[in-house]
């Protein structure tokens, strides 16, 4: 099937689409946006993977899910559209960067700028239903998304991996911890956020090991 995608990304995790677990997601994909609202829109399901080629991933942030409520969803995990009001976990992240960098708090919510420097911004799944957070997991797309992290690991090197909240920290088992730098803490949401994310540094310390690796840093 065609998957829009980097070619890029087909290079290295293009035999996933011909599996059947991938064929019955992108059915079930289909189906959901066929008879209910869903988000992102269909042309941004793969935008984390557009925005940034295989070859240009310096940083992975993972996330869960996408936001489910109408405008806010863009496909990039933790980024919403310009103008929309910034999600309470963003803020926190914005919060985290001025702390630790010094970094003025932008006025727009879209992490493009980010996605555009090397950093993918990977949620475990790609969809969801309106007003129903969840509601696309457990159909495939985490066994996706597990392959594409597997694919960072195992073909290139020197990659920052951030780790906030259990769910993305159980990602870290698919990571060689011998290639990689994985930095972990508690999650970015109001519920968290002052038990370990709030003082983690872990925007100054991704660009301290970039710049190690003779990489340049990410402009947060």
């Amino acid at each position: 099937m065609d998957v829009k995608i980097d070619d890029s990304w087909k290079a290295h995790i293009g035999k996933e689409f011909d599996e059947e677990y991938f064929k019955q997601l992108i059915a079930f994909v289909h189906q959901e946006y066929r008879n209910y609202t869903c988000y992102p829109p269909g042309r941004l399901i793969f935008n984390a993977f557009n925005l940034c080629p295989f070859d240009r991933v310096k940083v992975v942030i993972i996330g869960q899910d996408p936001y489910h409520e109408p405008g806010q969803a863009q496909g990039l995990a933790f980024s919403v559209n310009d103008g929309v009001q910034f999600p309470p976990s963003l803020i926190n992240i914005f919060k985290e960067v001025q702390a630790d960098t010094g970094a003025d708090i932008p006025l727009s919510g879209s992490l493009v700028r980010w996605a555009k420097q090397g950093v993918l911004l990977l949620n475990a799944t790609l969809t969801v239903r309106e007003h129903q957070a969840g509601s696309h997991q457990k159909h495939g797309w985490e066994q996706f998304t597990d392959a594409v992290i597997k694919a960072l690991s195992e073909q290139k090197e020197h990659l920052v991996f951030i780790l906030w909240g259990a769910y993305a920290q159980s990602k870290a088992a698919y990571i060689d911890t011998a290639r990689h730098f994985v930095l972990k803490s508690a999650h970015p949401s109001p519920l968290s956020a002052y038990r370990g994310f709030f003082g983690n540094h872990h925007f100054s310390l991704a660009n301290q090991y970039l710049q190690s690796k003779g990489l340049a840093p990410i402009e947060w």
